[in-house]
């Protein structure tokens, strides 16, 4: 059941209405999938993407973990039997984390704090006249507390001062004041730690850095961050410390008397003990939460772009892993990503076996039937490509150089193992190679998304939140592509909308036993895959050449009588009406509207009757380096040269322009005018064309400048 205030509070974070905030949480709530209620419940949703869909459950999730918190801080109260009517109302009407734990703070369970101790020895009244701060002869009223254990006038002051500063650390309006100046002033500051300077060359830049916590870009605070664990850095959150004194006085000290200095000293030290440790480390996660949700934003849309890359689909490929003393490993792929065969050949140094790899390479281009040649981007890469290009076909050959991060990762994997079991972790990652060109997504999933080399400082940000982005990353780029249901590895099923490990093994189990899957229909035959299952993954599983034209498509069995009828009207059948445009734009869309269905669902089965099984993503472009550049050294300032863009960061993006080192577009130089995120301007793999700025052999960095 769905907690009403939880949807009102949604409904002012997001400006949606209730009905689509109440639709899609009940979907999501009994099991429906992002992918699925994005494209198949757009009437109900009021058309939400599977952002805004991902964003609001997320939020929903938030608030259910609040609720279950309040449950645990009124019972804790309760049972302590200070839980007062108002104590209750200011709980139940908080929805901040921050105000809620700070409500409670007064009421918490604690460790035998120095507060503690001194109430246990009788001070709490004491502390009372203190803070009340009348009286100027704070020798006499301690006097009557000295006892056994506590020996002197000074050592009762003392106590009280601690009961003191902990009711200040305690009080809202002081953390809140407190807060209020970190959030304004606070810098975060980095310091090498002595001893260190050899082994932190890494992180020079941050040697003695100083700026606002509230200005600093997320991979500046991750790099702090990073060289503070791997202890290189001495890093530190502070404000103004005299400002924050300032204020606390102002709001406690109430008089000028020796009670009201005795308050001033209990402030000042509740101020460094207890309230700036509390609230830097306050602030310090806030930071490192907010610098681990950009970063992990932009990995995933990284990601997403990767993922997404234009496939060169279904050809004969010859894969090759370049390398120097071992070899290039080729293998040779089939139109289904087969191998048929594989050897070594050795063009470079030190063998120089030039014209026996060559005479190779064209034999096994004529004998398997090569139509395209797919290169590792890692070592020899470039010489490679040349010694490829450079050989004569009796056909038309396509030469591409692919990425090829995590090949290695794969190659070594319980998946390549299980798919190769004869074969050496060599031939596995050429074979990935080949494959990522007939289609990166189908290939990229068996690989963890954290090898792929296309974020930053992935192994510093919240490993559970960056998995759980990365994976709906991954499965709404395989749901808005469509997967073939009978020649998809269990490894790309897996991510089809609410199949999982265990169908995807049973749908390629059937499929083995069984043959080819006719129809959409035969899924209902797989084991554990019920009728909740089928509503969620048919519509992203296509058959082609099966019994229903419709099976090809993105619509989704649950609408096939609507077309059926729509043929009918026109009487003609499902087939005429895919291949004739004349046909369909005499359909009256209106004519279909249902209580359950409604213009949204009715145009994407139009625009899918047009363009059936339709790949979205874009065509594959052959792309050349400048041969005249083959090594750091052979840079010049100025020089202009085309490049691909391989990462994208929050503060730019690295260019490949065909040598081992990428080059950085610094956010600065992608546009003449102000650019507040470099995906606005670049997308992974993008072919560009940049200018030289500046080339540090040293640290082996270079500076480019985008220029179309």
């Amino acid at each position: 059941m769905l907690n009403e205030k939880h949807i009102h509070l949604l409904v002012t974070a997001n400006q949606i209405s209730p009905r689509q905030i109440r639709n899609t949480l009940t979907l999501l709530t009994e099991g429906a999938t992002i992918p699925f209620v994005s494209r198949y419940r757009k009437e109900a949703t009021g058309g939400l993407d599977e952002v805004q869909i991902a964003d609001l459950k997320e939020q929903h999730d938030k608030l259910v973990e609040l609720s279950k918190r309040k449950e645990t801080i009124l019972k804790s109260i309760e049972e302590q039997e200070k839980l007062t009517d108002e104590l209750r109302e200011r709980i139940e009407n908080s929805w901040d984390s921050t105000e809620l734990e700070d409500i409670y703070l007064p009421y918490k369970p604690k460790k035998r704090t120095r507060a503690e101790i001194a109430r246990e020895k009788g001070l709490e009244p004491l502390a009372k006249i203190l803070m009340a701060q009348k009286t100027d002869d704070v020798s006499k009223s301690a006097r009557p507390y000295i006892n056994k254990e506590v020996e002197t006038e000074d050592d009762a002051l003392k106590g009280a001062r601690d009961i003191i500063a902990e009711w200040v650390n305690e009080s809202e309006a002081a953390r809140n004041a407190v807060r209020a100046i970190f959030k304004r002033e606070a810098k975060i500051a980095s310091k090498l730690i002595k001893g260190k300077e050899e082994q932190a060359q890494n992180f020079r830049d941050y040697f003695d850095a100083s700026e606002k916590l509230s200005r600093i870009s997320s991979h500046r605070l991750l790099a702090m961050r990073r060289g503070e664990s791997e202890g290189f850095l001495r890093v530190s959150i502070s404000p103004d410390d005299e400002k924050c004194t300032e204020r606390l006085l102002r709001i406690f000290q109430k008089s000028e008397n020796e009670s009201g200095q005795q308050v001033a000293e209990a402030v000042q030290d509740a101020y460094k003990r207890l309230l700036k440790p509390s609230i830097e480390n306050e602030f310090a996660s806030a930071s490192k939460e907010k610098a681990d949700t950009e970063a992990i934003r932009v990995f995933a849309e990284n990601l997403r772009q990767l993922l997404l890359a234009p496939p060169l689909g279904q050809k004969r490929v010859m894969g090759i892993d370049p390398g120097y003393r071992t070899g290039c490993k080729v293998v040779c792929l089939d139109a289904q990503g087969n191998l048929l065969h594989n050897e070594n050949i050795y063009p470079h140094p030190p063998h120089r076996e030039h014209s026996q790899a060559k005479r190779k390479v064209q034999k096994m281009v004529e004998a398997y039937d090569i139509q395209a040649v797919a290169i590792g981007n890692g070592t020899a890469s470039r010489e490679t490509e040349r010694f490829i290009q450079n050989i004569r076909y009796d056909r038309k050959v396509q030469v591409f150089v692919v990425s090829e991060n995590g090949a290695s990762v794969y190659s070594a994997s319980d998946i390549a193992r299980a798919e190769f079991p004869a074969y050496d972790v060599t031939v596995r990652g050429a074979v990935s190679i080949g494959r990522r060109l007939m289609d990166p997504l189908a290939e990229l999933v068996k690989i963890d998304p954290k090898s792929i080399g296309v974020g930053q400082y992935q192994h510093d940000v919240d490993q559970a939140q960056l998995k759980k982005s990365l994976d709906q990353t991954v499965e709404n780029a395989v749901n808005r592509v469509g997967v073939s249901l009978n020649t998809a590895s269990k490894h790309l099923l897996t991510y089809v909308s609410g199949v999982g490990p265990q169908i995807a093994q049973n749908i390629v189990d059937y499929r083995a036993e069984n043959g080819a899957f006719t129809n959409r229909n035969e899924l209902m035959n797989v084991p554990k895959l019920g009728p909740k299952t089928f509503e969620q993954c048919a519509g992203f599983l296509r058959i082609s050449d099966g019994e229903n034209p419709l099976d090809n498509s993105a619509v989704h069995p649950e609408s096939y009588g609507i077309v059926q009828h729509m043929a009918k009207d026109l009487g003609k059948n499902i087939e005429e009406l895919i291949g004739d445009t004349t046909i369909r734009k005499q359909i009256d869309l209106t004519k279909y509207v249902t209580e359950t269905v409604g213009m949204p669902t009715l145009n994407d089965i139009l625009d899918e009757l047009e363009k059936p099984g339709r790949d979205p993503r874009p065509p594959i472009k052959v792309f050349e380096f400048d041969p005249n550049v083959r090594d750091i050294r052979d840079l010049q300032e100025g020089m202009e040269l085309p490049g691909i863009i391989t990462n994208i960061t929050n503060f730019g993006a690295f260019c490949d322009i065909g040598i081992k080192e990428n080059g950085l577009i610094h956010i600065s130089n992608l546009a003449d005018r102000f650019v507040k995120n470099p995906s606005d301007v670049v997308s992974l793999h993008q072919h560009v064309k940049v200018r030289v700025l500046n080339v540090d052999l040293e640290r082996k960095r270079i500076q480019l400048k985008l220029i179309e």
